[in-house]
């Protein structure tokens, strides 16, 4: 009887065709193409940065439109949404948060992640210096969310809006040139986030409730006795105006930071800045002028009053003048909210690469 043939493993194709992906920057697509697509998705996501973004030189302004495009699409997968629509089913949010942290990881090593918008981070970090760290620092506001965490204290709300915006705000000013070792400037650009996020807090305090998610501190909470999961109903609302006007007096005073250091930027660039303050600033001041039925509808600025606002940010750059009386500089310190945003962060794996040999030495012979 014949001896059974052996048959021995063999590769699918010859090692020598065999190679690992290249890294390059963008990984592998086109810039224009992916100039085009961050875009489109600032102009779908958000008007008033698309309209604001147009003011910038063509550089600068395509690189705002990627670094966008990034936090758009993280802050979409995070919360199973479209372009900030309607948030999705949350079960599995910590796995969404982990394919966010893979791709924005390949996307800093110039690997294909097979999102336009993580490729596009991956090209724009290469481009201006973007450090993995100030990426991990807007990761950690969706995990954040993802927790269902909510924020104790006015600290823990100025460490979720440095999460979410803060930090990308100092991205925001590498673009634009800003030294990375020029901590005043990167100070200034953090309160500007800041002063962002504090007015988008103000405006959605009804939809975020909706969602079942609440950014107001449970101190300010308590303060006004208001019942945890109570804040939006009918009975609380001038409680919650009051509340409202503490969230905008802290925004003006991030404001009026973020303004002294746009003085120091080129014109198209302050230009830029302060029309994104003024559109800012007055959705938060039109959340207080409404008064208890500032959440009856949404706050939106009209496409007229965003040209006036943009006319007088023009008036505002041209001049450029010091203000009057120096402004009272707000509490929460860039230093200290990135500080303890990354002694919170996870610990990253050590690696596993072996240390390489070396030639015996008789040192301590």
């Amino acid at each position: 009887m014949a001896r059974p043939r052996r048959i021995r493993p063999r590769l699918l194709a010859p090692s020598r065709i065999l190679r690992t992906t290249p890294a390059r920057a963008g990984g592998g697509r086109e810039r224009a193409d992916l100039i085009d697509q961050a875009e489109e998705s600032i102009r779908a996501g958000s008007r008033s940065f698309h309209a604001a973004s147009r003011l910038f030189e063509p550089a600068i302004r395509e690189q705002a439109w990627l670094l966008y495009a990034w936090c758009r699409r993280c802050d979409d997968l995070a919360d199973a949404q479209e372009r900030g629509g309607k948030l999705g089913e949350q079960e599995g949010a910590e796995r969404r948060i982990t394919a966010i942290r893979l791709l924005t990881e390949r996307a800093f090593e110039g690997l294909p992640t097979a999102d336009a918008a993580f490729d596009a981070f991956g090209l724009l970090a290469r481009e201006v210096g973007i450090a993995p760290e100030m990426a991990e620092d807007v990761i950690g506001g969706f995990a954040l969310d993802a927790e269902g965490w909510r924020p104790r204290s006015e600290q823990d709300l100025g460490l979720y809006c440095y999460h979410v915006a803060g930090a990308v705000g100092v991205m925001m000013a590498r673009i634009m040139g800003v030294a990375k070792d020029d901590s005043w400037m990167l100070d200034r650009a953090c309160d500007l986030g800041l002063a962002f996020q504090l007015a988008n807090i103000a405006r959605d305090m009804a939809d975020d409730a909706d969602a079942g998610r609440c950014y107001i501190p449970m101190e300010w909470l308590a303060e006004e006795d208001i019942e945890p999961g109570q804040e939006m109903k009918p009975h609380h609302r001038r409680e919650m105006t009051a509340i409202a006007g503490r969230l905008i007096a802290l925004m003006e005073r991030h404001e009026a930071a973020a303004r002294l250091g746009a003085a120091r930027l080129p014109f198209r660039s302050r230009w830029a800045v302060l029309a994104a303050a003024n559109i800012y600033g007055a959705i938060g001041r039109e959340v207080v002028a409404r008064g208890p039925r500032a959440w009856d509808s949404r706050v939106v600025i009209g496409r007229w009053a965003k040209l006036r606002h943009i006319a007088r940010a023009f008036w505002e750059a041209l001049r450029n003048r010091e203000p009057e009386e120096e402004p009272e500089m707000p509490h929460w310190s860039r230093g200290e909210l990135m500080i303890e945003a990354r002694m919170n962060a996870p610990i990253p794996d050590p690696p596993m690469e072996p240390l390489p040999e070396e030639e015996p030495s008789d040192r301590y012979d």
